[in-house]
């Protein structure tokens, strides 16, 4: 883990590091990079998410066998049982210890940006994927402050990963629960009087003629 950057601020991604930082976070690196006013902040990579379901245990069964044990007999079409072993992988991931040399990485990030109330998003590595999209799948805590209450956003959002709209989606598009990584940005918050999001392509008719705003008074 030495070798493989925990945290890397915006600044320091772009879109060749889809895999490390995911989707968001790589659009969050070029933006800044291009000098467009990004709120600043930082991405707990998709290594630090790998090797947390590595190196995590229970009792003595590795946290990522304990994941796929429980995901290897689930028939995703069942919703009952689909909801259950979802209910369990979070509590799972939101629960287990986080390597100290992750966490403290998360700890001195925060800090070298000031602290302050901060957004904790999730990026998966396989968000807008031409033949399928995970956008939207996974959560986003708003206005989150210190250093324990990042980080366990932070377990949040990789927990997120198993919600039960996420396991259904990847089971029927073939892809291992496993193998989709998550990046996590946090990013300072500010006081917003309209949020929203730009479609450079109209959503409903794929026309790209038109570039479609979809914004509403706060945080949205």
């Amino acid at each position: 883990m030495d070798k493989i950057p925990k945290v890397v601020w915006f600044e320091d991604v772009g879109k060749d590091d889809i895999a490390q930082v995911g989707g968001k976070g790589a659009n969050l690196g070029e933006m800044t990079r291009a000098g467009i006013p990004v709120p600043p902040g930082f991405i707990v990579t998709a290594q630090s998410y790998f090797y947390f379901l590595e190196k995590s245990k229970l009792t003595t069964e590795k946290l990522a066998d304990k994941i796929r044990n429980l995901l290897s007999s689930l028939d995703p079409n069942d919703s009952h049982k689909l909801q259950d072993v979802a209910l369990e992988i979070k509590f799972l991931l939101n629960t287990a210890y986080m390597p100290e040399e992750i966490s403290e990485e998360i700890a001195r990030a925060y800090k070298e940006m000031g602290g302050g109330l901060v957004a904790v998003r999730s990026s998966a590595t396989a968000e807008d994927l031409p033949e399928a999209s995970f956008a939207g799948q996974q959560r986003t805590f708003l206005n989150v402050k210190g250093e324990e209450e990042v980080i366990a956003a932070v377990h949040g959002c990789w927990a997120s990963l198993f919600e039960p709209r996420a396991i259904f989606y990847r089971a029927h598009q073939g892809f291992d629960h496993l193998a989709v990584g998550i990046a996590v940005p946090v990013q300072r918050m500010v006081q917003s009087k309209v949020s929203g999001v730009m479609f450079t392509i109209d959503p409903l008719t794929s026309d790209k003629g038109k570039v479609v705003i979809e914004a509403i008074y706060g945080l949205g």
